[in-house]
């Protein structure tokens, strides 16, 4: 009767996070698993239904906040970010607060022109 050797396995979170709640699942997986196998054993999919359609965009995932693709293979302690879609385009917002602080800063000192 030989003992079946089985590898250790390796631990990887999984994080998605909605505007006012944020979810981190750890998960305990066998090595070599990819990004895919981790977001399934999570079990964020079946929680969050939207994430099966964002993981199929490329990009959309990543680790470390470096996208990889989903069959990126994992190493230990590893975190699994399933990114959102922006809202707002990054240059708008800037654009938006430059002219938010200018009007801040003409009203408090009237003088100024």
């Amino acid at each position: 009767m030989a003992d079946e050797i089985r590898p250790a396995l390796i631990e990887v979170e999984v994080v998605y996070a909605l505007p006012h709640e944020q979810t981190l699942v750890r998960v305990a997986i066998a090595p070599g698993a990819s990004v895919g196998e981790a977001i399934e054993s999570s079990g964020l999919a079946a929680r969050y239904p939207e994430i099966n359609e964002r993981i199929a965009i490329r990009g959309s995932v990543g680790i470390f906040g470096k996208a990889v693709a989903l069959d990126h293979v994992l190493s230990a302690l590893d975190q699994v970010e399933i990114y959102r879609p922006l809202t707002v385009d990054p240059k708008e917002a800037r654009r938006r607060r430059v002219r938010l602080r200018a009007t801040k800063q003409k009203s408090a000192n009237p003088l100024s022109s």
